[in-house]
């Protein structure tokens, strides 16, 4: 991945490779990244973005290759390295702290310039801290500390509040603001869109933008990706190894196709000159006219032509096995059949018309109240809202997980509803994917094998639930819902935790199952590409009913 116009590279990685036991998770992957460059991480679920990250942050070794970085790399961490007692207000403190020791330095500098204006020590002195000075805007720290906060919505939260009093999200906002507002050359972020509203997230977008140095980031927001990055690395496999792409997401879509093409094309030419190759060093002796029986008027010039015959004959074998010798050594391996959803979401058991599932005046207090919703047996619904809107409390009520003080949610008679949920659980980590898949789809009539939906990858089917990550336990789940076909599929933030390319997936495979589906989300790029009908949820109750736009 060389460097591009931006410069010399400010952050640079060699040939890095990395192992967990006996699973290989980078091999062979180098980077360079120049102060302007935002360069995303994108791959599939284990594909090493956050190990990638990890190693270029310092925060674990490479088994094999180098990392040049500068000392003030920051590295966004899910959780904040501080005592429970810490304040919001000492956090930010510590986050400007070198910003206002680089201001007591400038000021001690130009002092010492003043007076002595022609010692060559003191201007030097004078020019390296006003550098570094520069280069931490330090005049605005203290009013950009400010809008940080503002923007990623830490001011309610309160100066005096500890850490420890913070919820989750809060404490990823604190820890995202601290990194921001130490403005370090190269930033380093794994996920930072997590936990953020609307409104967070454009304020981010914007910042990002506007730093002078380099940003490498790794995250499954499209939106984000789209306005923030200059560039994408792919971790995913490729004929050549990683590949990036001098563009933002959109870009990277297209090109992305276009590889996979390539790479296919160029293994199918690769393998039809390997079978001709084989076949000519089978049959060319046998093919050249000299191997049939001299007649007797050629008896005296035979032992001369054959004898040349036989040397190109030799010459021509030879040649053949040279070259399928190295096409066979260097071969462009097959691609690997990319995770793709081959099966309906949904079933299909000839109900016609009517409606799956009614709500009518469902109260859960505090935190949700409808009155009236209808979902057609083969409707689309998209709930959305901001954080605590109620989005998950309808999703549960609908698919009956939770109980409501009053009202209800009703099902078609003999109508069956799975849900997904966002945090997937499995009691037994011991047992595989294709254990738990079988025992709950084994003895259902018609249901599709777990290697035909797509959802998890080989490799993966018989390894423990406990050591999948986050993506790979909730594609499983994805998987065993899918597998029992549901006339309705309730998807409680289903973009979460999974590649960019199986949501593209996803999506695409919303327009065609056969039943209905209702999708809980805050994923931006779902929603401004969302066809059918919404629902917007505020402070659990409905404020609008957007019906579909085709």
């Amino acid at each position: 991945m060389p460097t591009t116009a931006h410069g010399s590279p400010l952050l640079s990685a060699r040939d890095l490779a990395k192992a967990y036991g006996t699973r290989v998770v980078l091999d062979g992957v180098s980077l360079d990244a120049a102060p302007g460059q935002r360069i995303g991480l994108v791959g599939e679920n284990g594909s090493g973005k956050s190990t990638l990250l990890r190693l270029l942050g310092g925060l674990e070794e490479p088994d094999a290759g180098s990392v040049v970085r500068p000392t003030d790399t920051g590295f966004l961490r899910q959780e904040l390295p501080h005592a429970p007692e810490t304040t919001l207000g000492e956090v930010l403190d510590e986050a400007l702290a070198p910003s206002r020791e680089v201001e007591r330095r400038l000021t001690a500098a130009a002092a010492a310039l003043d007076t002595s204006p022609e010692d060559p020590g003191a201007l030097a002195a004078y020019g390296e801290v006003l550098t570094e000075a520069e280069r931490l805007d330090v005049w605005d720290a203290e009013r950009r500390a400010e809008l940080v906060v503002a923007g990623l919505g830490l001011e309610p939260v309160g100066a005096d509040r500890p850490v420890g009093r913070m919820s989750g999200g809060q404490r990823a906002r604190l820890a995202l603001a601290a990194l921001l507002i130490g403005r370090p050359r190269a930033l380093l972020l794994d996920e930072p869109t997590n936990h953020l509203d609307d409104r967070a997230l454009e304020f981010l977008e914007g910042y990002l933008r506007e730093l002078p140095g380099l940003v490498v980031v790794a995250g499954h927001d499209r939106v984000f990706l789209d306005a923030v990055c200059t560039g994408l690395v792919d971790l995913d496999p490729a004929v050549d190894g990683p590949v990036s792409y001098g563009g933002a997401y959109s870009f990277y879509l297209r090109e992305k196709r276009l590889e996979r093409e390539r790479w296919e094309q160029r293994h199918h030419e690769e393998q039809d000159t390997i079978k001709a190759l084989r076949e000519a060093v089978r049959g060319t002796a046998r093919q050249v006219a000299h191997g049939r029986a001299p007649r007797d008027n050629e008896k005296m010039g035979y032992d001369y032509k054959g004898g040349r015959v036989d040397k190109q004959v030799s010459r021509r074998v030879r040649n053949a096995r040279a070259r399928l010798e190295e096409l066979e050594r260097d071969q462009v391996r097959k691609p690997p059949r990319p995770l793709s959803f081959s099966a309906p979401l949904t079933g299909d058991r000839g109900q016609e018309g009517g409606t799956a599932i009614s709500v009518r005046d469902l109260v859960v207090p505090g935190r949700l109240r409808v009155d009236h919703l209808d979902v057609p047996h083969d409707g689309r619904l998209l709930v959305t809202g901001p954080n605590g809107a109620g989005k998950s409390t309808l999703l549960y009520a609908m698919g009956h997980r939770l109980r409501p003080a009053s009202g209800q949610a009703a099902w078609r008679r003999g109508a069956t509803v799975a849900l997904l949920e966002q945090d997937v659980v499995f009691p037994e980590p011991e047992r595989t994917p294709r254990e738990l898949y079988e025992g709950l789809n084994g003895t259902v009539p018609g249901a599709p094998k777990l290697n035909t939906l797509g959802l998890v990858a080989p490799r993966d089917q018989d390894r423990p639930v406990g050591v999948l990550s986050v993506g790979q336990r909730r594609r499983l789940a994805l998987a065993m819902l899918v597998g029992r076909a549901p006339d309705v599929l309730l998807l409680d933030e289903p973009t979460n935790h999974l590649s960019l390319a199986l949501t593209e997936e996803l999506e695409e495979a919303l327009g065609t199952a056969p039943g209905a589906v209702v999708v809980a989300s805050h994923d931006r790029w779902l929603r401004r590409r969302w066809p059918w009908a919404e629902l917007r949820l505020d402070g659990g109750r409905p404020v609008a009913r957007v019906e579909s736009t085709t």
